[in-house]
């Protein structure tokens, strides 16, 4: 009895896994599968695919056109990583900082954005930015400008609704990082001598770097593909790679360059949690300072 009571538990934790085995396997695993061996593919003349191997969809990439593309996306990434950040971390530092209700009060207001569809939110934004919208009309009305400006449909306000829709995302790590520091180690740098900024850059940021990173990693890999940003603040003039696949795959119908330049993308986002591990680990074996 003892025994078969063994067995029994010893096949529980297997049996727990099934689920997410088969929901990454039917999910994850076969899907991925398949955009790689379309993405070795030709495109049919009139529709779908042939079985015909190629190389063509990657050696297509190194056009100036598309390298132009990813050039584009990485920059916008990297900005709106970097403004993020800049905005993101003493904002996160200091809500740490804060006596307990007032520190609830304000993750409530980080977190009720996400209780609202992204696409509404920025269209809200659209209204704002728009030449006959409050914010033209706020500028006109008090004599700073005599004709409204033309906020909408540029490179600026694409880049304000990245940083608008992934604040949070650098702001929550950063609280958590912050909130988990001993504040008594920057006391004591205090007691030894040091000013308050170099009691900060000393022992308050490198213990609160775990937090930065991954609110490097959540902001900067979604930014290159949030292809809806560029259509709806850009008007289509500033093209990402989000937006080169989507319109591979739905308007010009060219799925095998679509599924390849979907793989490339996979590729830099492997590439930066890769980044991010090792300077996590980095960190764990030399420290930051």
């Amino acid at each position: 009895m003892k025994a078969n009571r063994k067995k029994r538990k010893d096949r529980l934790p297997g049996l727990a896994v099934l689920p997410l085995a088969a929901f990454t396997v039917f999910f994850v695993a076969i899907p991925l599968l398949y955009i790689a061996a379309l993405s070795f593919l030709k495109r049919d003349v009139l529709w779908g695919v042939t079985n015909e191997f190629t190389l063509e969809n990657y050696t297509r990439m190194l056009d100036p056109l598309y390298l132009g593309t990813f050039a584009d996306s990485l920059e916008l990434a990297f900005l709106t990583t970097a403004v993020t950040a800049a905005a993101g971390y003493p904002f996160g530092y200091f809500m740490a900082r804060l006596p307990k209700k007032k520190k609830s009060l304000m993750l409530l207001l980080v977190t009720v954005p996400f209780w609202t569809n992204a696409l509404v939110r920025i269209y809200g934004w659209i209204i704002l930015l728009r030449s006959g919208g409050p914010i033209n009309g706020f500028l006109v009305g008090i004599g700073l400008i005599d004709a409204p400006i033309r906020f909408l449909y540029t490179y600026g306000a694409v880049l304000l609704g990245m940083v608008y829709s992934l604040l949070p995302f650098m702001i929550l790590p950063v609280y958590s990082s912050a909130e988990k520091l001993d504040w008594s180690l920057v006391e004591a740098a205090r007691d030894l001598g040091a000013s308050k900024a170099k009691a900060f850059w000393t022992v308050a940021f490198p213990l609160t770097m775990p937090g930065v990173l991954s609110g490097v990693v959540l902001v900067f890999i979604p930014s290159v593909g949030l292809f809806f940003l560029s259509d709806l603040l850009g008007g289509g003039k500033i093209m990402l790679v989000g937006n080169l696949i989507k319109n591979q795959l739905l308007v010009a119908r060219d799925w095998p360059f679509g599924a390849a330049l979907s793989l490339v993308l996979m590729g830099m986002t492997a590439l930066m949690i890769a980044l991010y591990r090792k300077a996590a680990k980095a960190r764990d074996l030399e420290g930051w300072f």
